[in-house]
């Protein structure tokens, strides 16, 4: 009996010897591979494989200890799967609790204001782990997915940076960026200004979109915007270059051409009246408010000076007058 007792003595004094030493020991920083670590827990892995995954990622600790500490102090707490960094000074107590919180590693795409939805495709392409479903789709397949089957795509997402993780796909980022549209768009139509005209908020996007492009400096948004609703008053063609532009399409080298500015279109604004049929650019908060809230001014033309600004007239003689001032030289040929 009293052997037993020594016996039952001695493995309570090594147990707590043992817990004293885990406990030490998940308080070192972990020696790591370079300055970080990254590596990824597929849906499914195990405790041990998990410990496997994170020694052969660069974390120099026999994945057994690993293996063994998370058993012991991860007691009911599950690891959750997804794509982890650990960074000098990262402890293994640190390491379980980034795990069971699934602190994931967090990547950022960002859609920038007058961009074309092919720009857009292409930054999804090259963004950094972002699951790629739309490669082999069309745009028309892209928006079915999206459930807006027949929806035009350009201007219909908001420019913002989007944060994702490891199992984001480039489907999740458009479907969060239509969201967001969706709600700036309404949220500005709220705040339209009366007898506008502008019949609806497609309207509004498709105007955003051209006043975005439009805007080299944001002090002239809100005038250039009041200069379309002007035209769009007195029914005048709005003349704005990007639409032409954009129907134009890839073939476009960087110089409109006048053939190019009598080529009728559904996006030529010298030769055809009012909105053209979609949006040609993805528009910004600004150029949403811009179009809903237009300046109240008298100016129907604005010529850039070259510097970013534009300079506004309320006649064609003092139009022209400022764009041989500021254009001189410049014009289609």
């Amino acid at each position: 009996m009293r052997r037993l007792l020594l016996f039952l003595l001695l493995l309570l004094v090594l147990g707590a010897a043992l817990a004293g030493a885990a406990a030490w020991w998940s308080q070192q920083p972990l020696a790591l591979q370079g300055q970080r670590v990254e590596f990824d827990l597929p849906r499914g892995t195990s405790v041990r494989g998990a410990a496997k995954r994170i020694e052969a990622a660069g974390v120099k600790v026999p994945a057994e200890w690993l293996h063994l500490y998370f058993r012991w102090a991860g007691r009911k707490q599950t690891i959750k799967s997804g794509e982890y960094e650990v960074s000098q000074g990262t402890t293994p107590a640190g390491l379980l609790r980034k795990l069971v919180r699934g602190e994931h590693i967090v990547r950022t795409v960002t859609l920038v204001e007058g961009w074309t939805f092919e720009q857009v495709r292409s930054a999804l392409a090259r963004a950094d782990r972002l699951v790629q479903r739309t490669a082999d789709l069309s745009n028309a397949e892209i928006m079915s997915a999206l459930g807006q089957a027949g929806v035009n795509p350009e201007g219909r997402f908001f420019p913002d940076t989007y944060h994702y993780t490891s199992d984001t796909s480039d489907l999740d980022v458009l479907r969060q960026a239509m969201n967001a549209m969706s709600q700036k768009l309404s949220a500005a139509w709220q705040q339209r200004q009366p007898d506008l005209p502008l019949h609806s908020p497609e309207e509004a996007l498709i105007l955003a979109s051209i006043v975005e492009k439009e805007t080299g400096l944001a002090a002239d948004r809100a005038e250039i915007a009041g200069v379309f609703v002007n035209r769009l008053r007195r029914d005048m063609p709005l003349q704005t270059d990007p639409t032409v532009i954009y129907g134009v399409g890839k073939s476009f080298d960087g110089r409109l051409t006048r053939s190019q500015l009598r080529a009728d279109t559904p996006y030529n604004t010298y030769t055809r009246k009012g909105l053209p049929p979609t949006p040609i650019a993805l528009p910004g908060q600004a150029a949403l408010v811009a179009v809903v809230q237009p300046a109240q001014t008298r100016s129907l033309y604005f010529v850039s000076r070259g510097d970013g600004s534009s300079h506004f007239s309320t006649t064609l003689n003092e139009h022209n007058r400022a764009v041989n001032k500021y254009q001189r030289g410049k014009g289609a040929q």
